[in-house]
């Protein structure tokens, strides 16, 4: 699904909220404190936005997943253009990204049935209640997330994106692809980052002090059939789950 084909499907509550209705440019000061993380964070969230154009229509607030960092880490950033600040959070990545179930990403994947974390931009749209009790929408933006819809990928509670599962078992749980958050989290998510917004999905591997993550994070392959190879599972350490945690 292109870009320009979210605005005139109507999906979501983008003409509830004024999707369609003309829109001043924005000019966002260059945030004078912070981490060296945090300020690329806020580049990343400006060039992302200008990517996608008229079809986000709330700017303030950037959720960016690096998912290029270990799920024990804060690696959910909620980028505050407006108040130029950067708050970090917990998220689980997909099982069908982590099949290891270590706590890193190997890859992404768009495809349905993969249980795997999509990369791309995503815009938030209203919330509902599913399985996972209320939940916020998501539409993918990029060739390498458009099947978000019908994969059902949300953002969502659950008790494995709890920071006592950390404390027990040195990482978060895994979803099904979902972007899935500890309770308290995600009431932040649902009022700071639903309802038009920009979510954007990378692995960065970006430390607070700006210096990269270990393993690296490139991708060592070319997309084959919707997958992106960011690492090869360890053999050794493969099925090291402990099962029932997720």
């Amino acid at each position: 699904m292109k870009r320009r084909d979210l605005i005139k499907t109507g999906l979501g509550t983008g003409v509830a909220l004024g999707a369609a209705a003309a829109l001043p440019a924005r000019v966002f000061a260059q945030p004078m404190a912070g981490s060296p993380r945090d300020r690329e964070l806020f580049a990343i969230a400006k060039r992302e936005l200008d990517k996608a154009g008229e079809v986000i229509w709330r700017k303030d607030i950037v959720g960016i997943a690096d998912f290029g960092v270990h799920s024990a880490q804060r690696r959910f950033h909620f980028v505050n253009l407006d108040r130029q600040e950067v708050k970090s959070f917990h998220v689980s990545h997909g099982m069908g990204s982590d099949p290891e179930h270590d706590g890193w990403l190997n890859m992404f994947s768009n495809v349905e049935g993969s249980n795997a974390t999509s990369r791309g931009a995503y815009i938030t749209w209203e919330w509902y209640v599913g399985k996972f009790g209320t939940s916020v929408r998501l539409g993918g933006l990029d060739s390498t997330n458009s099947r978000a819809l019908e994969r059902y990928i949300v953002m969502h509670r659950a008790s494995y994106a709890e920071p006592s599962h950390i404390d027990q078992w040195g990482r978060l749980g895994r979803s099904n692809g979902c972007f899935a958050l500890g309770e308290e989290q995600f009431k932040i998510a649902l009022l700071h980052l639903s309802g038009g917004r920009l979510l954007y999905a990378e692995a960065l591997g970006l430390n607070e002090d700006g210096t990269r993550a270990y393993p690296p994070t490139a991708i060592v392959g070319e997309p084959e059939e919707g997958y992106h190879i960011l690492r090869q599972p360890r053999p050794d350490t493969f099925s090291q789950a402990n099962p029932g945690v997720y």
